[in-house]
């Protein structure tokens, strides 16, 4: 008790969080293709906020899949993978992802964010550099900082900028250190593209490598949904392709795809992998499954229904992503939209600060293949008729 009364408590941390309109807070929601519903209402909302793009997340064959794999494997690995948690599943799935993303390896992990932990501390010391676009997510700015490598931000998308730091670090230091270059393919909070085209010249020129985050990517662009780098023809030329099967594949987990000297790399230094239990067998099994369907004429079909359904909320223009924000600015406006949408059965949530730059609040529209088009154009006429 004596040393509970000395610490410091959080009330005023609490109050600041508040006050700047920052307050969070969890909800229980039950899913279903394209609707939600909170646990405590009995209102049904059509759902512009998930990240599931092509619907897989409720695809009875996903799901079938997954109950094959829990009799094939029973219910968790039990151990890490370097230990006795590695399965045949795993090993099947890094193999496919390997496969769709054209690299000689890939590595599974137990999260996308877990990915971003592991492999940028495993790969720089701080001897070497980190150059990371300036919108990129979280979990790749804090494996930077945790790497020690040293640190430099280009604006966001800006390749001349990019280009000036790469020649600055050669300059100055040679070849010695190592350049890791850091972007997503996709922009999770503005939806729009890198050029990679232009990043790849770059990292090639300077002698550097490239990570992609392809977490928004992955399933919605390229012709089997390999993503922006298939789009672009260039899975060879990256280095590192990062994505998630969370979102289009619709289960849970993390991935890099790099040649097998890099994944050998990680398997033996990558923390949050060596330190993490293996990733269920029967999500892995079910994993399988969602890149089989990503890569196939169903997965096609999806993508297509996606596009259209893009090109209905966009009227028309070149929009590629699935990610629309509607800036306001001010953190309490952002609410009191999302809000009022809410009350019109969509929900939209209010994006702010710290995950976006301050000032720059908004409402993030989260498309989907399941979205019928009505519920689309009612969407598109709610926000318009929203005040500025």
């Amino acid at each position: 008790m004596l040393f509970l009364s000395a610490v410091r408590p959080f009330t005023k941390d609490l109050e600041d969080i508040r006050e700047a309109g920052l307050w969070r807070e969890l909800r229980s929601w039950y899913h279903s293709n394209g609707k939600i519903q909170a646990a405590e209402s009995d209102q049904s909302l059509w759902n512009f906020a998930a990240n599931d793009y092509l619907g897989l997340s409720h695809d009875e064959s996903l799901r079938a899949a997954f109950q094959e794999g829990l009799q094939r494997y029973g219910h968790g690995s039990g151990a890490s993978r370097l230990v006795s948690g590695s399965s045949p599943a795993h090993r099947q799935l890094e193999e496919a992802i390997a496969g769709h993303k054209k690299k000689q390896s890939s590595l599974l992990f137990s999260t996308g964010f877990a990915v971003a932990m592991g492999i940028i501390p495993a790969l720089l010391t701080k001897t070497d550099f980190v150059v990371l676009d300036k919108l990129i997510h979280a979990c790749l700015i804090d494996a930077a900082r945790l790497s020690g490598a040293t640190i430099r931000v280009f604006p966001h998308n800006n390749v001349p900028k990019l280009r000036k730091i790469l020649a600055s670090i050669r300059a100055t230091h040679g070849s010695s250190p190592r350049i890791l270059i850091v972007t997503e393919s996709v922009f999770s909070m503005d939806g729009d593209l890198a050029p990679l085209a232009e990043l790849v010249q770059a990292k090639e020129e300077f002698e550097a490598l490239l990570l992609v985050d392809e977490a928004h990517g992955y399933g919605v662009l390229g012709a089997t949904g390999g993503g922006l780098a298939e789009a672009c023809g260039l899975q060879d030329r990256i280095d590192l392709h990062m994505g998630t099967l969370s979102k289009a594949a619709g289960l849970a987990g993390g991935f890099i795809a790099a040649n097998s000297e890099i994944i050998q790399l990680l398997i033996n230094r990558a923390r949050s992998f060596i330190y993490s239990t293996a990733p269920p067998p029967a999500l892995a099994f079910a994993a399988s499954h969602a890149v089989a369907i990503i890569r196939s004429e169903k997965g096609h079909e999806l993508r297509e229904k996606l596009a259209a359904n893009i090109q209905l909320f966009d009227d028309g223009s070149q929009h590629k992503s699935a990610i629309f924000p509607h800036i306001i600015g001010d953190n309490e406006a952002a609410l009191n939209a999302s809000s009022r949408l809410r009350e019109q059965g969509f929900l939209v949530p209010a994006i702010r600060y710290p995950t976006v730059p301050r000032n720059t609040a908004r409402l993030r529209i989260s498309l989907s293949a399941t979205h019928p088009a009505e519920a689309i154009l009612s969407l598109r006429s709610q926000i318009q008729a929203l005040p500025r």
